[in-house]
């Protein structure tokens, strides 16, 4: 393709956007997320789509640990793990996450990103089989993408009999690998995690949950997914991350048992050829879960707050299935219908994004409503008064 042809087709694509009101437009901050924000060009707005679901990432206790790890190591690490990239945080980060999410061992990648990527990549062989959930995340979508070699087959959302039908399909493979998210983003449902457990036990297949928007969220002291369904340390393979609950800044990991941790420090592309996790990212994600283990009534008000967000949202009329997690999607149908009605909602004072394809398929456009520990009583009435209005 010669480059102005590039271009040309570059450009009608953005033209189209902009016609059929699928252009997003990306809001600048003007420092840190908390309960409000302030937003260049808007002001001081309410805060009703952040992944801080902990209250965490501003916290003076996790702002002056990022302080002190970049004063201890520098911006950066300047190298690979294997080489002279693995700090003492590093090991202090990784054994704090495996004592929070139940295993044995952690390790760090940059994001959860490159952890999905970076697991499923390394862990599948030849004569095995990944079976994912159709609705986990993208970076899960890419990962298993990255295992060319390897079987790959899906069962439908949340269906116990479809994925046992799969595994049956599949009994001739070397290792059968079930693959979920624990709350998936943009329908905020928890995986039926008691169930998954159960099958892949029947099946001697190995259950891989990504808890990134469950840990710090559910279960009573915020241990996430197994923690809520009882079952915190028996989930074969976790991955999950840094940048949302636990402290909102950036980082990744898979949480396992020795012989996974030392697999993927073996052969993991993303760790053999990528720097490590920043420092001060790795003291500031460890003073958060810090935190959570010693404030558990900051899991209790992020649960209240859902609680009242949800019965507010119902009693307007919206239609929302029941989830106890902190993501509440309100379904809209055209992109276009819903990024107008998110527009409405900053006018108003309240940031709701909407979400439409391809982030979801053509026709289910949302706005999603993310609720946190820093809201108050009045935050939450002034949320519901926009949504009243709209």
């Amino acid at each position: 393709m010669k480059p102005d042809a590039f271009q040309r087709r570059t450009v009608d694509l953005l033209d189209g956007l902009r016609e059929s009101g699928q252009y997003k437009e990306f809001l600048t901050i003007a420092g840190p997320l908390g309960a409000t924000a302030r937003v260049e060009g808007r002001g001081d707005v309410l805060v009703l789509c952040s992944n801080n679901y902990l209250a965490l990432a501003d916290h003076p206790d996790v702002v002056a640990a990022g302080i002190e790890g970049l004063k201890a190591y520098g911006a950066g690490t300047a190298s690979v793990r294997f080489i002279c990239g693995t700090l003492a945080c590093h090991r202090q980060i990784e054994e704090t996450i495996a004592r929070f999410v139940g295993t044995e061992r952690a390790l760090t990648y940059v994001s959860c990103w490159n952890a999905n990527e970076a697991l499923l990549a390394t862990v599948a062989g030849e004569r095995d089989v990944l079976i994912s959930d159709e609705l986990n995340h993208a970076s899960i979508i890419d990962g298993c993408r990255l295992a060319r070699k390897t079987v790959r087959d899906i069962y439908r959302h949340s269906n116990i009999d479809d994925l046992e039908n799969k595994l049956r399909a599949h009994a001739d493979k070397e290792v059968r690998w079930v693959i979920t998210d624990g709350v998936f983003s943009m329908e905020g449902d928890v995986a039926r995690l008691d169930e998954l457990v159960a099958v892949c036990r029947r099946h001697e297949a190995i259950l891989i949950v990504d808890d990134s928007h469950g840990v710090g969220v559910l279960g009573e002291t915020g241990r996430g997914t197994p923690e809520h369904f009882g079952m915190l340390g028996q989930i074969d393979i976790l991955t999950g991350t840094l940048g949302k609950a636990l402290g909102g800044a950036a980082g990744g990991y898979v949480a396992a048992a020795p012989h996974v941790i030392e697999l993927l420090e073996q052969r993991s592309r993303p760790s053999l050829f990528s720097n490590a996790l920043p420092a001060t990212v790795a003291y500031s994600a460890r003073a958060a879960i810090e935190i959570v283990e010693r404030e558990p009534n900051r899991v209790a008000k992020l649960h209240a707050n859902v609680r009242r967000m949800r019965d507010g949202l119902a009693a307007l009329g919206f239609d929302l299935h029941d989830s106890p997690t902190a993501i509440i999607p309100i379904m809209i149908g055209e992109t276009s219908d819903a990024i107008a009605k998110s527009r409405r909602l900053m006018d108003l004072g309240v940031m709701v994004i909407a979400f439409g394809y391809p982030v979801v398929p053509q026709g289910q456009a949302r706005l999603r409503v993310q609720v946190s520990a820093a809201l108050e009583e009045e935050h939450i009435a002034t949320a519901l008064d926009a949504f009243a209005k709209l």
